[in-house]
């Protein structure tokens, strides 16, 4: 995890505290079930939590026991043991490490995903503004980065706000198979932990019961995470992306904001670069570079191994931390975005009218002309005007086999033909 892509919010959920409060969480609720059972003294249950729920659990006293366990569950438990005392022996009754840190995960996760998710509330709230803001603004549409027709920045904005509901689904998705509680013993057989410490504890930490945990929680759940988050990242991407060519200096129709003070270069005093929708551009690839480790988490040893934890240590915390900080950059850009509608006018404009082409074609095939030969005369016009020869309607108006009356051709340049479905979009994207 990087801190300067960090926000402590999102950090504090993997610190070496939150962690050991979690873990401490888990063996006091089972333990508190287990004295209700009639496994262990309820004075024992109940001394743990007096003794233990404030107590600050020292990570350095932790790492020195486990230098000499080489175990890290086992030495948390000893240290437990020290703040505890003797009621500590009723602790981890049947249960396995892996009831722990995998339950611990999913809580850490669910955690992250709570905190994503209001990362893409506030993108989509951006988008929101700023799509209605720009709902009739024209700007020219681009296929292979040439201008095609006619669109509004509006409409180029609410196609991202309705991506970025999609991501909350996944987001949304992704937490509910993720957040699930496993304390079922060695290899998954309950045979030394009753079934109802594991529903007890899944209901106190807010997740729900694994059906098979076979000792660890199957890693296609994790997989599935991981690969929303991707996809997520990818959405960020996709409009960072969108927003560095529109800032090109030949196109310059919208840029990020410029604070006072800010410098865009040490050698050039003139510049001023996209330099947060670049950094989304590798913040997402950072966290898709989690999914296949995750993918490749699915397959362990018959009930369990541990190849998975190294990898889980890794790209826990940095996917989750870093797609949190880049929600958060992108919906601040959005909100801050400099947005020029003369410069896409004039861009609009670059072409002569070459936009409105296809209109035209139409327009010659209702009036008889076969398609092939309207194609052929609309482009022979066009690629006159790419190359600077002249203005597109005179040469469509001078040119025989273009049969529509010039009232008609000159009708065929309104811009206000392509925006008169953008209330429809708006509709579906919106609502009422």
């Amino acid at each position: 995890m990087i801190t300067r892509y960090s926000r402590p919010v999102a950090a504090a959920i993997w610190s070496q505290e939150t962690k050991y409060k979690i873990w401490f969480e888990i063996e006091a609720h089972a333990a508190t079930k287990m004295a209700e059972l009639g496994v262990i003294p309820k004075e024992s249950a109940d001394a743990i939590w007096a003794k233990g729920k404030d107590a600050n659990f020292d990570a350095d006293r932790i790492d020195e026991i486990e230098r000499t366990t080489k175990h890290d569950v086992i030495a948390f438990l000893t240290h437990v043991a020290e703040i505890v005392g003797e009621e500590a022996r009723f602790l981890h009754q049947g249960m396995t490490s892996s009831d722990v840190l995998d339950t611990c995960f999913a809580v850490q996760l669910a955690r992250s995903s709570d905190l994503l998710i209001e990362g893409v509330d506030r993108v989509l709230a951006a988008l929101e503004t700023r799509a209605k803001e720009h709902k009739y603004t024209p700007t020219v549409g681009r296929s292979h980065g040439i201008h095609a027709e006619p669109v509004t920045f509006g409409l180029k904005l609410a196609g991202y706000h309705a991506e970025f509901q999609r991501a909350k689904r996944r987001l949304i998705t992704a937490k509910e198979e993720i957040a699930t509680c496993a304390i079922s013993g060695a290899v998954g057989t309950f045979a030394n932990v009753d079934p109802a410490v594991e529903q007890y504890v899944a209901d106190q930490m807010g997740l729900t019961v694994e059906p098979v945990s076979t000792q660890v929680i199957p890693r296609d759940r994790h997989a599935a995470f991981f690969a929303a988050l991707g996809v997520v990242a990818s959405s960020v991407e996709r409009l960072a992306v969108e927003i560095r060519h529109l800032q090109r200096t030949e196109v310059l129709e919208a840029e990020e904001f410029f604070d006072k003070g800010q410098k865009g270069s040490s050698a050039m005093p003139h510049k001023r670069n996209p330099i947060l929708t670049e950094n989304l551009t590798g913040l997402a690839r950072l966290v898709r570079s989690a999914v296949t480790p995750a993918m490749e988490n699915v397959a362990l040893w018959h009930e369990r191994d541990i190849s998975h934890s190294s990898v889980e240590r890794g790209i826990g915390p940095d996917a989750t931390i870093h797609l949190d900080f880049a929600l958060h950059r992108l919906a601040n850009v959005v909100e801050r975005l400099n947005v020029y509608p003369e410069n896409m006018q004039k861009n609009i404009d670059r072409l002569g009218g070459l936009v409105h082409s296809q209109r035209v074609m139409l327009a010659l095939t209702q009036a008889g002309v076969s398609r092939e030969d309207a194609y052929a005369a609309v482009q022979e016009n066009a690629m006159k005007v790419w190359r600077g020869e002249g203005a597109f309607l005179d040469f469509l108006k001078a040119d025989d086999r273009v049969t529509l009356p010039a009232d008609q051709l000159e009708a065929l340049f309104d811009l206000g033909y392509h925006t008169k479905n953008v209330d429809v979009v708006f509709k579906r994207v919106f609502g009422d």
